[in-house]
């Protein structure tokens, strides 16, 4: 596999035939304490597809895509990544991780490295990539977020919707087969709002399965193959954005759109 793989290259492995699932979570729950905070979740996703994820503040949504790449531990039900089930194997973890990018509310870019070596740091130390490789592949997916003009500046000298794009690129870096967003827009100022979403919409036309927790609708009528719509730990409904939007089914999810929408 060369450094300038593109998804789409990606998208036609045969690993990733988009009749097998890319995630297959099977009656998860989880508590925090007494808190029943993911009540029976089910879902599948199919390689190559791209999922949004809304609902009010504490409905799960961002503890369940956690929970994906074993940032928070489910304590029963079952969840196959890739093939793979996650339980405290703490090596099936680590192959989890090697294959899902997350991309996180604040960027957690480490501040004392430039944007190329933040980029680099994966590659090398978990793909075991020799540095002229990473340099490569790093300053390959810089252009691909548009800012490899940024290369050489740390962290504290971009702007939010610079350090975010950096973030997505430093994922890509690790070429992920899944790439989970948590809120990756609502730490950003309005007008970085649409620089990380434009980056985000070329991800999803390349074909990389996506799973993101976001409140940016217009992101989901445009990218999203399927909307699914959390409340109370439970996935209360799912379709595709044209109907989830003209028609939901349920009072709790018309509610929320109407909050969020303005209508």
């Amino acid at each position: 596999m060369t450094n300038t793989m593109t998804l789409q290259a990606l998208a036609q492995d045969d690993r990733l035939d988009p009749a097998k699932a890319a995630v297959e979570i099977t009656a998860v729950n989880k508590w925090y304490g007494e808190f029943h905070v993911l009540r029976d979740i089910n879902l599948t996703v199919r390689r190559g597809e791209r999922i949004v994820i809304c609902g009010p503040s504490g409905s799960g949504k961002s503890t369940m895509i956690r929970c994906i790449n074993r940032l928070e531990q489910h304590q029963s039900g079952t969840i196959v990544v890739d093939g793979i089930e996650l339980s405290n194997d703490l090596k099936k973890i680590d192959d989890v991780r090697r294959e899902v990018g997350m991309v996180f509310q604040h960027f957690n870019l480490f501040p004392h490295l430039t944007i190329l070596q933040n980029c680099m740091l994966a590659p090398i130390w978990v793909r075991k990539m020799p540095e002229s490789e990473a340099k490569e592949l790093a300053m390959h997916f810089l252009e691909k977020v548009r800012i490899p003009d940024q290369a050489h500046k740390f962290p504290g000298q971009l702007s939010g919707g610079q350090q975010q794009r950096v973030a997505i690129a430093r994922s890509l870096c690790m070429k992920p087969r899944l790439m989970l967003f948590d809120e990756p827009t609502s730490a950003l100022d309005p007008e970085m709002i649409k620089e990380v979403l434009d980056t985000m919409i070329e991800l999803a036309e390349e074909g990389m399965t996506m799973l993101c927790v976001t409140h940016e609708m217009g992101f989901a009528q445009a990218v999203a193959d399927r909307v699914i719509f959390m409340d109370q730990g439970q996935i209360i409904e799912q379709n595709e954005p044209k109907a989830f939007f003209s028609a939901p089914q349920s009072e709790r999810t018309r509610t929320f759109l109407g909050q969020i929408l303005g209508h």
